[in-house]
């Protein structure tokens, strides 16, 4: 391993941007949508982004296992492995609003190491690095670098929810309220310094592998809410894994105490 290849990977990455994000903003708002098994929205720019980024990927790096929301969903147990969201918030792409994210992450024996979110309606784009081999950590956005905001909960610091999670509404809560409509970005708010917290109640792999490296690089606290019940874990992933299966109650907090405060909110 050495920086030749880290190098490969973002200019991979950059140059899927390049070939996706044009045709994916000229049908933002036009692209017909039907409803997938599980209810949620998927679009026409959604299948086609998806065999786009998986072509690019595989010619780059054939010997790399490929995810996607739209694809493939088992995980052969390849040392390296990408995964894919073509669009993260499709009913927000649907609707033509513009939070939603092209949303990549590259797994090593099981567990993100990179991951590269281009938001291309807010012409922002992420990326970062967390115990990637041979690289240091760092998390990025629009290649500057980012870490959280740690504040006191008040009237003027945010909290982002997930649309599943407005139970928490039914009393006072010590944040402003924010709903996104993005998986990916919703957490990598905190990240960036935006909000103080965030939760998706129903996340699935291709939510939770991008925000990984950046939310844990720029000092972010990470919860599996549902673990202590279940005792389970997503990563590393294991052979055999089924991702469209599976949910995982995620938390993420500028602060380990912060998370701790905010999980009494939301539990």
């Amino acid at each position: 391993m050495n920086s030749g290849f880290w190098f490969q990977v973002l200019e991979t990455c950059q140059q899927i941007q390049q070939v996706v994000a044009p045709q994916l903003l000229a049908w933002a708002g036009q692209s017909p949508s039907d409803r997938k098994a599980d209810g949620s929205l998927v679009t026409r720019a959604d299948l086609w982004a998806d065999r786009k980024i998986t072509e690019i990927l595989q010619e780059r790096f054939p010997h790399h296992g490929c995810l996607s929301e739209e694809g493939n969903h088992t995980y052969g147990g390849e040392q390296w492995c990408w995964i894919i969201d073509p669009i993260d918030g499709t009913t927000n792409y649907s609707h033509g609003l513009p939070i939603w994210c092209i949303a990549l992450s590259l797994l090593y024996q099981g567990t993100p190491v990179f991951s590269y979110v281009h938001v291309p309606g807010l012409r922002q784009t992420f990326h970062g690095f967390h115990q990637a081999p041979d690289h240091a950590n760092g998390a990025y956005l629009n290649e500057k670098p980012i870490h959280v905001k740690v504040s006191e909960p008040n009237s003027q610091t945010f909290f982002s929810l997930c649309a599943r999670s407005t139970d928490v509404l039914k009393r006072p809560f010590p944040c402003k309220i924010r709903m996104l409509g993005s998986a990916s970005y919703n957490l990598l708010t905190v990240a960036a310094g935006y909000t103080l917290g965030a939760v998706e109640r129903t996340p699935r792999l291709w939510d939770v592998a991008p925000a990984w490296p950046i939310v844990h690089a720029a000092g972010a606290h990470w919860q599996w809410l549902d673990a202590p019940q279940s005792g389970q874990r997503l990563f590393p992933l294991q052979p055999g894994h089924e991702a469209g299966s599976r949910s995982f109650h995620t938390l993420v907090s500028a602060s380990a105490s912060l998370g701790q405060f905010f999980a009494a909110y939301i539990l």
